[in-house]
């Protein structure tokens, strides 16, 4: 039989687990505490700028919209939903009504973005071009499919390309923090316009459009802060 010294050890000795188990678990707690802290912070952050992002911009084109067919919606999307001004039917050549729309958008957009208010923000300017999921003469899905992304893509690189062309004296200083942060994107028909709220009929106007958007480092900032605490 064990004697009451060896049994006051190991419970010693439990004792002493259980309290390190504690210390771990109290700065465990801590920790993740600490991170939903900074995460909130960084969400109220960015609440903030994005709903003065959406004032500026709509201060400043809110004159223009309607002329442009263009709307500025809640997550700061520049949206220009007019296929007729834009292209021709499925080619990616700027209309020259589009150039102006762009001569007169782009470099007060830029002023914008790229004002000490915001530009240690933004991550992203990303232009997206969009199409419809129909085209003439298509044999198959698939085939819909690859020639509207080729189109959607192409349209984009000639939007980027022709803003970053675009003669103003404003821009040529901002050549290289558009350089960093002008992108793109084809979307296709992956992100359809729809007249009807259960989305069962395609708006076949208003889904060929270009879309100016914009994307925040706070994101970035967030997944870092959860990839630490994994």
């Amino acid at each position: 039989m064990k004697s009451n010294s060896e049994w006051m050890s190991i419970s010693d000795m439990m004792s002493g687990l259980m309290l390190i188990f504690m210390f771990i678990a109290i700065s465990f707690m801590i920790e993740v505490q600490s991170d939903k802290e900074k995460i909130k912070e960084i969400a109220i952050t960015y609440n903030k700028d994005k709903r003065e992002l959406n004032r500026d911009l709509n201060i400043e084109f809110y004159s223009d919209l309607e002329k442009w067919d263009a709307e500025i919606t809640k997550d700061n999307a520049v949206v220009f939903n007019s296929p007729s001004v834009l292209f021709e039917s499925g080619k990616s050549k700027l209309k020259i009504a589009f150039k102006r729309i762009l001569n007169d958008f782009f470099p007060r957009y830029i002023a914008i973005l790229s004002s000490n208010k915001y530009r240690d923000e933004i991550d992203e300017v990303r232009i997206e071009g969009h199409t419809s999921n129909s085209w003439k003469g298509a044999y198959s899905r698939e085939d819909i499919y690859l020639k509207n992304m080729s189109l959607s893509q192409s349209r984009a690189n000639n939007v980027l390309a022709y803003c970053y062309s675009i003669k103003n004296i404003s821009m040529q200083s901002e050549k290289g923090w558009l350089e960093r942060h002008l992108r793109a994107n084809g979307m296709a028909f992956a992100k359809m316009k729809y007249v009807d709220k259960n989305r069962t009929i395609p708006d076949m106007i208003k889904s060929r459009r270009v879309e100016f958007k914009i994307q925040m480092k706070t994101e970035d900032k967030i997944y870092k802060i959860l990839e630490v605490s994994e």
